[in-house]
């Protein structure tokens, strides 16, 4: 079954430490491509990540943002003994005359270097709680990126099947067709050569040489016999499993060149005509394997 490049999805959760969420994008791209970007701390989390999304795709320009918001750590409060007492030996020295008023606790406490506030030290274990758990959740967008994937691969494939049935039916209206046939060539060059001879006195014998050659040249059947043989080659891509993409987009191009060579040797306006339509056809399908893994 084939998967597309094109694919989005998300996945969140959270710790007691904090929350994570991860956005994942993939668009086309001739390989893979993963640009990742983590919040600072997290940096093993990244090679780790890089890791998962390169044995889960094969090709395609990955986006992934993993986002965290990590819970305040809580701050302790403390008075500060030593300044305290120092304080209160100074206090208990001085005469306070009766007009003024003595110090009152909250006061005191109010005294820069009394109270001090101190931040709770880093939890180490609970930040690499919050790192595992963030790869789960990696893990988890990665199945429904995947699932999305394949999903639009699914649905691109009755497409190309579809220009493949046209690119082998137009194969074989070419290689069927009454201007290709024996009678149909002699006739031709016959006319050709009874026309040129009247016309030039030339001699009718070598006429029928240069005539056989140019016939030789301008014959497609090598070109329709590759067009038939990349077709079956393409459909038996779109049966296998795994990335198959950039062998569809090498048959692509070689259909295209068979077409062109095609167009550049039929010498009749019908056999043209079907060579254009091959064109339009293979272009197509090109098109849409651009999209394939």
């Amino acid at each position: 079954m084939i998967n597309s490049m094109t694919g989005f999805a998300t996945a969140a959760g959270s710790t007691p430490n904090g929350r994570w969420s991860w956005e994942i994008k993939t668009v086309n791209a001739k390989g893979l491509d993963v640009r990742l970007r983590v919040p600072p701390g997290f940096d093993a989390v990244e090679i780790e990540a890089r890791r998962m999304i390169g044995a889960r795709l094969a090709r395609g320009s990955c986006h992934a943002t993993l986002g965290i918001v990590r819970e305040a750590p809580a701050t302790q409060v403390r008075i500060n003994m030593t300044v305290l007492r120092a304080l209160m030996r100074e206090l208990d020295a001085i005469t306070v005359p009766p007009t003024i008023r003595s110090a009152s606790l909250d006061g005191i406490l109010s005294l820069r270097g009394v109270i001090e506030t101190v931040d709770a030290a880093p939890d180490e274990a609970g930040l690499e709680t919050l790192r595992g758990e963030s790869l789960v959740g990696l893990d988890q967008a990665l199945i429904s990126l995947s699932a999305m994937r394949a999903s639009e691969g699914k649905t691109l494939l009755p497409v190309l099947e579809e220009r493949l049935d046209a690119i082998a039916r137009l194969t074989q209206t070419a290689d069927k067709a009454p201007q290709r046939q024996a009678a149909a060539v002699r006739d031709k060059l016959a006319h050709s050569v009874a026309g040129l001879s009247e016309r030039f006195q030339l001699d009718p014998d070598r006429l029928y040489q240069e005539a056989l050659i140019l016939a030789a040249k301008a014959d497609v059947r090598e070109e329709l016999d590759r067009l038939a043989a990349h077709t079956g080659a393409a459909r038996d891509l779109l049966a296998a499993n795994g990335a198959v993409g950039r062998r569809l987009d090498f048959l692509a191009q070689e259909l295209a060149r068979e077409a062109n060579t095609f167009c550049a040797k039929a010498n009749d306006a019908a056999l043209t005509a079907i060579g254009l339509e091959l064109r339009v056809e293979i272009e197509q399908f090109r098109e849409q394997v651009q999209n394939i893994e």
